[in-house]
């Protein structure tokens, strides 16, 4: 079983930075895609970001150029750098794992709930 333990969430005035992480567990890490998905009130979970094993990205045309997809395999972590935020970014943030590389979703975490205020 995987388990993604996601961190970093808060309030932020908008064009402020937040860095969410999210630890997994096992041997799963080095092997599958991870990604970062966003799921505002009233609308559906949309893909943020996606990273591969072998660290190539996926962006969600609304962030690229502000938010960073990376991972630390030997930390077993993947971490969200969202600079130049929104208030639009206002989101509960997941953490997920899994296939395909490009929106990974059989795992997923709790949640981090992340407010861009103006």
């Amino acid at each position: 079983q995987v388990q993604l333990v996601e961190s970093g969430g808060g309030l932020v005035q908008a064009g402020g930075s937040l860095r969410l992480s999210c630890a997994a567990s096992g041997r799963f890490f080095n092997s599958g895609a991870m990604g970062w998905y966003r799921q505002a009130p009233g609308k559906q979970r949309e893909l943020v970001a996606a990273i591969s094993s072998g660290h190539r990205t996926n962006y969600a045309n609304s962030v690229k150029g502000r938010f960073t997809v990376s991972r630390d395999n030997a930390k077993n972590t993947v971490y969200l750098q969202m600079n130049s935020l929104k208030p639009e970014d206002t989101a509960v943030y997941y953490c997920a794992a899994g296939w395909p590389w490009d929106r990974p979703d059989d795992y997923w975490g709790q949640g981090t709930q992340v407010t861009v205020s103006s």
